[in-house]
C-alpha cells in the first residue's frame, strides 16, 4: 500500500450522488495524516466548476478530509478571523493523488465568534428527490449534521484559530521549502 508524504500535492474531485463531477480544485497539499482523517492546505487554488467555469479562491485554506464521518471541514483564514465551511459529504478516497468525495449539498457556515448557519437545505431536497438519495444516506447525513453541529458549540477539535494557525504556517514552510 502506497505511504503518503507530507508535502505531497494533490487534486480534489467533489462528485454528486448520481456520479456526475460537480467541483474540482487543482492544490491541495499535505499537512498531516492519521488514522481519522487528512489535513490539507492550498492557497488561491483554481476551482473548476461542472459548467467549466474556474475561479481562484481568495483565501489560504486548511481542509480537513475524514475516512469515517460524512463531512469535511475547511478553516478560511480570512482578514477578519477563521470561518469554517462544513460540506456535508461522503468519507473521501483517493486514486491516483485525486482526493474525492460525495457533495450531499448541505453545508454548516461557522462564523469567527462561533455562530452558524445551515445553507442549501432546499437544493439537498432538491437533489434528494433528483438523484434518489436512499433513506440510509438520508439518515447518515442528518446524524452528521448534527454531530458537526454539536462539535462546533463544544468547540472541539477543529474549530479552534491556533490549529487552523499553525496548520497555515506549516503549509507556508512546506510551500517555501519545495517551491510549489
Amino acid at each position: 500500500m502506497y505511504k503518503y508524504q507530507i508535502g505531497e500535492k494533490f487534486i480534489i474531485h467533489s462528485y454528486k450522488h448520481d456520479g456526475s463531477i460537480h467541483r474540482s480544485w487543482d492544490e491541495a497539499i499535505l499537512l498531516d495524516i492519521n488514522d481519522e482523517f487528512m489535513v490539507f492546505g492550498n492557497d488561491k487554488t483554481k476551482v473548476v466548476e461542472s459548467d467549466g467555469r474556474s475561479w481562484r479562491t481568495k483565501e489560504p485554506a486548511i481542509m480537513f478530509f475524514y475516512k469515517h464521518s460524512w463531512y469535511n471541514i475547511i478553516g478560511q483564514i480570512k482578514a477578519d478571523g477563521v470561518y469554517y465551511y462544513c460540506n456535508l459529504a461522503s468519507p473521501f478516497v483517493i486514486e491516483e493523488k485525486t482526493i474525492k468525495y460525495i457533495d450531499y449539498d448541505l453545508d454548516l457556515r461557522v462564523f469567527p465568534d462561533g455562530a452558524f448557519k445551515i445553507l442549501d437545505r432546499g437544493e439537498y431536497q432538491y437533489h434528494k428527490k433528483l438523484m434518489n438519495y436512499p433513506n440510509v444516506i438520508d439518515n447518515i447525513i442528518k446524524d452528521d449534521l448534527s454531530n458537526l453541529i454539536n462539535i462546533v458549540r463544544n468547540k472541539k477539535y477543529p474549530f479552534n484559530t491556533v490549529i487552523i494557525n499553525d496548520y497555515y504556517r506549516k503549509y507556508n514552510l512546506i510551500k517555501n521549502t519545495k517551491n510549489i
